[in-house]
């Protein structure tokens, strides 16, 4: 049987439920402004770390949506970003000329953002790209890139809950929190 090695008991609350859902919804209100009034946005759930965040977000925008899911791993069940990107499934319907919205858990290394801010750019063309990103940890960037949107800039800590995990687990905490050193 699997177990996590990390106790709840030590989780450090960082960023409330409450403070959290403000911040989506303002977000959500400032994201859509940048696409056209009216017009379908194709938001791009990466997996499985965004999922929660993705979900909230959507459900205050007002222009129609089409949700699509791809999955990338750069974590495994380590603390720290491998560098080693593995691209798990990034089967897309033709997102040429469509606007289109990517959503991100967090962006650390920035190594992920630049991996699919490049791909959409080459490979799908759209109309308008736009990434968001929850948690943006500036200070653990290797490659200079910005998210269009983020919520919370964070330190260098390793976070879990709404949506993150560690080793698998921690994703259904409906805040973040972090374990001291």
């Amino acid at each position: 049987m699997l177990t996590c090695d990390k106790n709840i008991k030590d989780l450090k609350v960082l960023i409330s439920e409450e403070e959290i859902q403000k911040k989506v919804k303002l977000l959500a209100e400032d994201i859509e402004k940048v696409f056209p009034k009216g017009e379908d946005i194709y938001v791009i759930c990466v997996l499985k770390g965004s999922s929660m965040f993705c979900i909230d977000l959507i459900k205050h925008f007002k222009n129609p949506i089409q949700l699509e899911f791809i999955r990338i791993s750069s974590y495994g069940h380590e603390t720290k970003s491998t560098n080693n990107l593995q691209a798990i499934d990034l089967t897309l319907p033709n997102l040429n000329e469509k606007n289109v919205l990517i959503v991100e858990d967090i962006i650390d290394t920035g190594l992920t953002a630049r991996f699919l801010t490049d791909l959409f750019k080459i490979k799908h063309l759209p109309k308008k790209l736009v990434f968001t990103s929850l948690l943006n940890k500036k200070c653990a960037r290797q490659i200079e890139i910005e998210p269009d949107f983020y919520g919370f800039e964070i330190d260098d800590k390793f976070v879990v809950g709404y949506g993150l995990d560690y080793k698998g687990y921690y994703r259904n905490l409906p805040y973040i929190g972090y374990f001291p050193q």
